[in-house]
């Protein structure tokens, strides 16, 4: 499993990889102010993140990645970035999240399409400024020039990849804080070592952008092996990208009892053989998050294959259902001997 991660990563972030290793981005300034001050700035173009916005072509000290197993968000493409400000240095922590000191920023834009088609919905901002980490989302305009702040969030008619039409959801503000809620506190939950490939990590460190390389880092099997990949390590890394941001000790969803971080290990934390604490409704009338064997049977598959408020898993975030997520965590409860 890990050498087909590691090949199937290494060729995915080879663009981005590169793009830190040897080609030199545009020597253009990051509005630091804007990240570090007080205040929201109301326009995505303010941050000075990129040479060319629409494009996204990043400028000098912002880096592309990508990571291994990816959270579902409809289908959107995701263009990821990280801002390390000039004088700083990302720091590894084992196979958790990089540690970004103040003046970091975190930007991951959904778009939909391809080619001349492609249409950038919103990009929503991590800035790490001196009393912890604020969340912004910004709202595509139509001739696709510019963000703007959307502070309410925003409502889009749109079709996905897979033909649906779906009335999009760009987070409020406050919402943000549902999935990156943790200990009361705002925190980046994507790029963790463990996520992301060694050739990028290798790249940022060689480039002097990251102290070190981390100890357990691309653990996390890319999406795109999960076919011939170890079924119990892709269903997990589905899970623990997909779910433990809220199951998970401190965070949004830790009255549920489950905990389904990568690291957690004991079986009736991820719900095996355990009774919901206050699923109510959303339970569909089974008594278990998992019964081994038995998906038909599982709390946790009969919410990932709703799309009905109150019952479905996650609550933001998705209109429709990722059948590829699903029938990967349908694969590992199977499985498991009664």
């Amino acid at each position: 499993m890990r050498h087909g991660a590691l090949l199937a990563a290494a060729a995915l972030a080879f663009a981005g990889a590169m793009a830190v290793r040897a080609t030199p981005p545009p020597l253009q300034h990051v509005n630091d102010e804007a990240i570090v001050a007080a205040g929201m700035p109301r326009l995505l173009s303010d941050y000075g993140f990129f040479a060319d916005l629409g494009a996204q072509v990043p400028v000098r000290h912002v880096y592309p990645y990508r990571l291994n197993t990816p959270l579902y968000s409809d289908g959107a493409d995701k263009l990821r970035f990280v801002y390390r400000a000039a004088g700083t240095q990302l720091r590894a922590d084992g196979e958790g999240l990089l540690e970004m000191p103040v003046g970091t920023a975190l930007i991951k834009t959904f778009a939909f399409g391809e080619g001349d088609d492609r249409r950038l919905i919103e990009t929503r901002v991590l800035l790490h400024r001196a009393d912890g980490w604020v969340a912004l989302p910004y709202l595509w305009n139509e001739d696709q020039s510019d963000a703007k702040l959307a502070v309410a969030g925003a409502r889009i008619e749109l079709t996905t990849p897979k033909g649906e039409a779906i009335s999009y959801r760009v987070p409020n503000k406050n919402q943000c804080k549902e999935c990156h809620g943790l200990q009361g506190a705002v925190v980046p939950i994507g790029p963790k070592a463990r996520n992301l490939s060694s050739e990028w990590l290798t790249a940022m460190v060689e480039g002097g952008h990251l102290d070190r390389f981390p100890q357990g880092a691309d653990r996390l099997p890319a999406w795109e092996t999960r076919e011939t990949a170890d079924v119990t390590a892709a269903a997990r890394a589905y899970l623990d990208v997909n779910c433990a941001h809220c199951h998970r000790p401190g965070a949004t969803a830790s009255n549920s009892g489950l905990d389904l971080r990568w690291e957690q290990h004991d079986p009736e934390a991820l719900g095996i053989g355990k009774r919901p604490v206050a699923a109510g409704r959303g339970a569909g009338g089974h008594l278990f998050d998992i019964v081994p064997g038995a998906p038909d049977k599982s709390i946790t598959v009969y919410r990932m294959a709703s799309t009905e408020p109150g019952v479905a898993m996650p609550e933001l975030g998705k209109e429709t259902v990722d059948e590829d997520g699903l029938a990967i965590v349908r694969r590992w409860i199977e499985g498991m001997a009664p």
